[in-house]
């Protein structure tokens, strides 16, 4: 019998070597990206009830910096109402206590002022402040002590005052020296019934009678804290001057034109206030960029502990995506070995799981970011309080929710990749 001596192919090279087959299934970005949202299309509810989480989280983030924001607006804004470019001096005393009654005598003047305002520059107002105190009478014999206060038409400016009723003194009143007077609103309520019915009355003053003009009130309430009492009467200080019989001031008061050049002036007007005094006496000299900043760090301080607060809730969804995954792989551990049979890699699969963690981590972020957003621009469409929006919280927000989402999707991808494709096939 003849033996045919034609070579045959061996059957293990009929194909080309597996590790460098065409045919080798490889996933790009876009399949895997198919892969996980037909993953979340099968398991709807799992996968929006995780997401839930997420959602809450991010929109938790965007609201408490918002609520941050808002705090910290609101309280800057009160600081400001009193005057955030106002600089005050006042007299203390001495540095020696043995020459405190001498240097009593070396008050400030109103020729201090004028010298202020000369050198420093950047003032926008000034005004003097003599303070002074009477009785007046309220009828049935009894009497109320009043705060009298001897200021310049720049003092409104200056403390940033509102005139609810009638005006303010102005210079030709000052130079004149008119008899006129403002009194706070709850004087006026308290003494005539209400603002309207003060403006025209008369008052006396030292015996001397005074025309009411109007009614004044701080824009802020400070609660006592400032030269102003809840009874208190402004009157030229040029008729203050009259009852003290001297040019000697209690406080000045400037007011810079620029809020970023109050450090700068305040240490200008120590200079000239101290070179034109005796060393030993001490004057101090406040603004309120101190306190701007310390309002500004308590502010940030809180936002940034609320903040801490909120990231409590992303960690806990990451934890509910990262169970949920688990059991993810737990019930497609067939589906692994499977293909992992047909050829992809540990690197796929772990690829393919991560990507399916992103998606339900960065769907519940991004609809949360939008919750978040879209509360306060809801108050700036239906009310008139402009609620302070920060993109940079947004920001934040959709890189936690990534990080949420390649942290806690990382050990079950890892899981998913690391399983026997032999015990993954029987697995039933």
């Amino acid at each position: 019998m003849a033996v045919s001596t034609t070579p045959q192919a061996s059957p293990i090279h009929a194909r080309p070597p597996y590790p460098h087959s065409e045919l080798k299934p490889t996933l790009d970005f876009g399949e895997i990206v198919r892969f996980a949202y037909d993953t979340f299309c099968s398991n709807k509810i799992r996968f929006v009830l995780t997401a839930l989480g997420m959602v809450i989280g991010t929109a938790s983030l965007i609201l408490v910096v918002t609520i941050g924001l808002t705090g910290k607006q609101y309280i800057l804004a009160q600081i400001q109402a009193i005057g955030a470019n106002m600089v005050r001096v006042s007299e203390e005393g001495s540095a020696n206590q043995a020459e405190s009654t001498e240097a009593q005598q070396d008050l400030l003047t109103i020729d201090d002022m004028r010298a202020v305002r000369e050198e420093v520059p950047g003032i926008r107002a000034a005004s003097p402040l003599i303070q002074l105190h009477d009785r007046i009478g309220i009828g049935n014999g009894k009497e109320r002590d009043i705060l009298i206060l001897g200021v310049s038409p720049e003092y409104l400016q200056v403390r940033n005052l509102d005139v609810p009723t009638g005006r303010f003194f102005d210079q030709d009143d000052t130079q004149a020296r008119n008899k006129v007077a403002l009194v706070t609103q709850k004087f006026a309520e308290k003494q005539f019934g209400s603002e309207e019915e003060a403006v025209g009355q008369t008052i006396k003053l030292y015996g001397l009678p005074f025309t009411i003009i109007g009614t004044f009130r701080e824009r802020v309430e400070t609660f006592g804290q400032s030269e102003i009492a809840d009874e208190t009467l402004l009157i030229p200080y040029t008729v203050a001057q009259y009852f003290t019989g001297n040019d000697s001031v209690s406080q000045l008061f400037f007011s810079m034109a620029d809020s970023s050049d109050v450090p700068r002036a305040t240490r200008q007007i120590v200079g000239v206030i101290r070179s034109r005094h005796r060393p030993q006496s001490v004057y101090r000299v406040e603004n309120l960029t101190e306190l701007l900043d310390v309002a500004a760090k308590s502010a940030n301080t809180l936002t940034v502990v609320l903040l801490l607060v909120a990231m409590v809730t992303l960690l806990v969804s990451g934890v509910g995506i990262m169970n949920i995954m688990l059991a993810t792989v737990s019930s497609r551990i067939r589906e692994i070995g499977v293909r992992k049979a047909i050829g992809a890699t540990n690197r796929e699969i772990r690829l393919q799981f991560m990507a399916e963690a992103m998606f339900i981590s960065l769907s519940g972020g991004i609809l949360g970011i939008l919750i978040g957003l879209l509360l306060p621009l809801s108050m700036r469409w239906f009310t008139a309080f402009r609620v302070p929006i920060s993109g940079l919280s947004a920001i934040i927000a959709i890189a936690v929710s990534t990080l949420v989402g390649v942290v806690f999707g990382t050990l079950p991808a890892t899981r998913a990749a690391q399983l026997d494709p032999v015990e993954s096939l029987r697995y039933e």
